[in-house]
C-alpha cells in the first residue's frame, strides 16, 4: 500500500474565499482521479493539515460530496469514498442513456442559437485538451457539456435527474477514458454530437448521446 500523504503532496493550500466549495472541489478531484480510492476511509486529519483549513469547512465539503453520492458519512466512524457495485453502475447508465436521448432531442428544439454556439465552444475546447492529452480538464468540460445539453432542454425534471446520476458516476466516467483507444472512441462520439448540434438534428444527437452511455458501460465494466 502506498502512503496517501505522498499522493496528496501536490495539493495547493486553500484560499480564503468560497472556502468549503474549494475544499469540495479538491476532494472531488482526488476521488475522480482515484487518489482517494473507492471504499477507502478519508483521512480527515491528513487532508485538513495539507489543505490548511479548519475542520468546519472540511466537513461542510464532505456533506456536499455526500449529497453528490461520492462520499458516505458514517457517524462516529469517519467518512469513506463511496464504492459503486457493477449492478448500480449499469442501472444508472441505462437510465442516463434514455435521459440524455431525450435531452438531445429537446435541446435541438429549444436551445437558442447562442446556447448552441456555447455547446460547440465547449466541444472545441474539449478537443483542444484531447490533443494535448490533458485528461482531468478534458473530463470536467465533458461533464459540463452534458450538463449544458440537459439545461437547454428547458425541462427542470430532466435537469435534476440527469445531474443526480451524473454526479454519482463522476469517478466511473473518468475511468472510462483511461485507455487511449477508449478516449479516442469517446472523442469520436462527441464529434458526432457536435455535428448533430450544428444542424439541430435532435434525433441524431439523442441517439449518439444514448449510444455514448452504452459504450461507457462497455469501457468501465471490467474495472468494477
Amino acid at each position: 500500500m502506498h502512503d496517501m500523504v505522498d499522493d496528496i503532496s501536490s495539493l495547493a493550500p486553500i484560499e480564503k474565499q468560497t472556502l468549503h466549495d474549494q475544499v469540495a472541489s479538491q476532494l472531488r478531484d482526488l476521488i475522480i482521479e482515484g487518489v482517494l480510492e473507492p471504499g477507502s476511509r478519508i483521512d480527515e486529519t491528513a487532508l485538513v493539515e495539507r489543505l490548511g483549513v479548519s475542520r468546519t469547512p472540511f466537513r461542510e465539503a464532505l456533506r456536499t460530496l455526500a449529497a453528490e453520492g461520492l462520499v458516505v458519512i458514517r457517524p462516529s466512524k469517519g467518512s469513506i469514498v463511496r464504492k459503486l457495485g457493477a449492478g448500480e453502475v449499469h442501472s444508472m447508465l441505462e437510465v442516463l442513456a434514455e435521459i440524455e436521448r431525450l435531452a438531445g432531442r429537446l435541446a435541438c428544439e429549444r436551445a437558442s442559437d447562442a446556447e448552441i454556439a456555447e455547446l460547440l465552444d465547449i466541444h472545441d475546447r474539449m478537443i483542444s485538451l484531447y490533443r494535448t492529452r490533458d485528461r482531468l480538464p478534458y473530463y470536467k468540460l465533458n461533464q459540463l457539456f452534458h450538463s449544458r445539453v440537459a439545461a437547454v432542454s428547458r425541462n427542470a425534471t430532466l435537469v435534476e435527474v440527469q445531474a443526480n446520476i451524473q454526479s454519482r458516476l463522476k469517478r466511473i466516467r473518468f475511468v472510462g477514458n483511461r485507455k487511449p483507444e477508449d478516449w479516442a472512441n469517446a472523442v469520436a462520439d462527441h464529434e458526432q454530437m457536435a455535428a448533430a448540434l450544428r444542424t439541430r438534428d435532435g434525433e441524431a444527437l439523442g441517439e449518439i448521446m444514448a449510444v455514448h452511455l452504452v459504450r461507457t458501460w462497455d469501457r468501465v465494466k471490467d474495472s468494477l
